[in-house]
């Protein structure tokens, strides 16, 4: 009788020693895999920049894709056909053939000079030929390398957006 009250005793602090193992074997197996997580995302980060090829009449752009679903959905969408608009004297738009998701994007941001983006709330691409003001609902697709020069005017231009074949398209 008197080990079985010993041991009633004692269980509450051998149930908090194993409770308290048990959360530090947790925070550690966590942490490993966290760092683990990291270090084997890094390179494929950098593995999976999609480059793409905007061609207008003559000129060649190159742009360097987000690694985000929006940029994805819209690397299926490749080759395209496209007739850019001139928007506000700031930007390019055309309509897409099909929407872009918006799952994890930011809710906007403030687009710059040479910007690919898609504005979720009409369905359409954007390329920036001037910065603008912080825009709710506008996702950062990627960045044209270089001069968007080509890309300013009133009139429409007719483009073809291509996948790169490789880091020799670049112009």
């Amino acid at each position: 009788m008197r080990c079985l009250s010993i041991l009633v005793l004692r269980m509450p602090m051998v149930l908090l020693l194993l409770m308290v193992g048990i959360e530090v074997a947790s925070a550690a197996t966590s942490a490993s895999a966290s760092q683990h997580n990291e270090s084997m995302t890094m390179p494929i980060a950098k593995k999976s920049a999609v480059k793409i090829r905007i061609i207008i009449a003559d000129t060649r752009l190159t742009a360097t894709l987000e690694n985000m679903q929006a940029a994805r959905d819209f690397v299926t969408l490749l080759p395209l056909d496209l007739t850019l608009a001139d928007y506000n004297g700031t930007e390019r738009i055309t309509d897409l053939p099909a929407k872009l998701s918006h799952k994890d994007a930011p809710e906007g941001y403030t687009p710059k000079v040479g910007d690919i983006a898609y504005f979720a709330p009409w369905g359409n691409l954007v390329l920036f030929y001037h910065g603008f003001d912080y825009s709710r609902g506008l996702i950062r697709l990627g960045q044209i390398e270089g001069s968007v020069e080509a890309l300013m005017g009133d009139s429409d231009i007719k483009v073809r957006i291509e996948l790169a074949q490789n880091s020799d398209d670049s112009e």
